[in-house]
């Protein structure tokens, strides 16, 4: 089963991912492949895979990934070898995804792989209030680039299985084990 968490940059998706893994024994995480510098605290393979731009635009000749855009000024991609080896464990992946993947993603294996997609909603001030205290030091024209998106993200959330406002952690991560714990269920 492939469970894929979207929303806007600062919805909560990689702490949420951090809880579930956490909770739960058979959920692990298929980190991305991304362009993008690492944040301070982050890990090469745990979060996300780095790379250069210049060795992303190679893996997209050789077609390695199910799925890639750029947002940001970075790319970010799904590997396919590291997706079909984690599908091939048997276990539950736990993937965070933007809503542009998320629509490649559906279309690329709603026939061979269980699917559930959950969108993560969090109102615009309270985006703002998480995005500054990240730690990421964004500029003015950063932080507004990341909040025009939410209106972009939000407009896809039909796409979508599960719509969940995150504004209680807790009671966000309690909902989505839940949904895991159910659709697990319906899938046997």
């Amino acid at each position: 089963m492939l469970v894929i968490l979207s929303g806007v940059s600062g919805a909560g998706k990689d702490t949420i991912k951090k809880e579930l893994i956490k909770r739960m024994d058979d959920v692990i995480s298929l980190p991305s492949f991304t362009s993008r510098k690492p944040r301070i605290g982050e890990e090469e393979g745990v979060q996300y895979h780095f790379i250069t731009k210049e060795q992303f635009e190679e893996k997209i000749k050789n077609g390695e990934f199910y799925e890639y855009d750029e947002h940001h000024e970075n790319y970010y991609g799904t590997s396919k070898k590291l997706m079909n080896d984690k599908i091939q464990s048997g276990k539950i992946i736990v993937k965070d995804i933007e809503v542009n993947g998320t629509e490649s993603l559906i279309k690329l294996l709603k026939n061979d792989t269980k699917l559930v997609t959950i969108f993560l909603k969090v109102d615009k001030e309270e985006l703002k209030h998480r995005l500054i205290n990240r730690g990421d030091n964004l500029s003015e024209a950063d932080m507004e680039l990341r909040l025009g998106r939410l209106k972009y993200e939000e407009s896809k959330i039909k796409l979508y299985d599960y719509v969940i406002k995150n504004d209680d952690l807790e009671k966000t991560v309690q909902i989505i084990m839940a949904i895991i714990e159910n659709e697990k269920r319906l899938e046997k």
